[in-house]
């Protein structure tokens, strides 16, 4: 298990994560995980509106083939990943989503 895969293995235990359910459009069975789930406010048109991004994190061993397009599920909230960076050496990813 690599380091990173320990961190969110610990915060799942300790409560820190949100359960994702990933259903993969090609039909494979479908995938559930605990991943850092995001949802800052940000302010839009020079200040005059706030705008919600939501983004989850999540170890690279998990969701291997999730990509744009695809629908993640959270707390009952469905998704729908816009973009997937890999973050640092590329052991963790992060996508960002947009609630659907």
């Amino acid at each position: 298990m690599s380091l990173v895969e320990q961190i969110y293995d610990a915060a799942a235990h300790a409560g820190l994560l949100k359960e994702c359910l990933w259903r993969p459009a090609d039909g494979s069975p479908p995938q559930s995980h605990p991943v850092g789930f995001a949802a800052p406010d940000g302010t839009v048109l020079d200040g005059l509106a706030l705008s919600t991004e939501y983004a989850i994190s999540y170890p690279a061993s998990v969701f291997t083939g999730l990509a744009s397009r695809e629908a993640v599920e959270i707390d009952g909230a469905t998704f729908l990943v816009r973009d997937i960076r890999a973050v640092g050496d590329g052991s963790e990813m992060r996508a960002t989503l947009t609630r659907a």
